[in-house]
């Protein structure tokens, strides 16, 4: 029997999530709902034309186009193709467990947050030892990304003193949180859990810049 993986975990929680929400939630996606949002996560894995235009400006209209088609589909179904996973021919199949788990975790985390106003304070679900030690990596990986053109240099740091990653340039900022917290951080998301360290000043530019895709 093939063991489970953390991504496949994920994607499972986050399929049970959907459910008990409805199609209709907010996400912390801005302007998509949960519709949306599990539109997108089966157009990245089963369309993979699309793929260009999740990064490139000059596709994205294409990417829409194609989301939108797939929103449309009956909600049961479109979950259905969700839990499924990656398709034989897609080479997510093959790169699930690393190419994904992020993924899962940070839109799990955009339908369990969604409707939060985004400066308030949040208490994170309980993470296995395992997934928070997972998430260390793409914590660091899109950091390295998500943060060069910050208004600070700015450390991640877990609660009990690793830096995983500094990036960007002027005075430092230290952001300190769990990794998976660290993460939603990268990616841009907000509210997330994590204590600043920095001028008021600064850490206030921080939170205003514009991070992740």
């Amino acid at each position: 029997m093939v063991p489970v993986t953390l991504a496949q975990d994920e994607r499972a929680a986050l399929v049970t999530t959907l459910r008990s929400v409805g199609p209709d939630a907010p996400t912390m996606c801005e302007g998509w709902t949960t519709r949306d949002l599990t539109a997108h996560l089966v157009v990245r894995e089963r369309r993979l034309d699309t793929g260009p235009g999740i990064m490139i400006k000059r596709f994205a209209g294409h990417t829409e186009r194609v989301r939108a088609d797939a929103a449309a589909e009956n909600w049961d179904d479109l979950l259905g193709k969700l839990a499924d996973g990656p398709p034989v021919y897609s080479p997510f199949k093959l790169v699930d467990r690393w190419a994904n788990l992020a993924e899962m975790f940070v839109h799990h985390e955009d339908v369990l947050r969604g409707g939060a106003r985004k400066d308030a304070a949040w208490t994170p679900r309980p993470l296995s030892a395992d997934l928070e030690k997972a998430l260390i990596g793409p914590a660091s990986s899109m950091a390295r990304m998500t943060l060069k053109g910050s208004p600070a240099r700015i450390t991640l740091r877990t609660p009990d003193g690793r830096d995983l990653v500094t990036a960007g340039d002027g005075d430092q900022v230290v952001v300190t949180g769990a990794p998976g917290e660290l993460v939603l951080f990268a990616f841009g998301r907000s509210p997330v859990d994590v204590v600043y360290e920095g001028s008021d000043a600064l850490i206030a530019s921080v939170k205003d810049a514009k991070r992740g895709f």
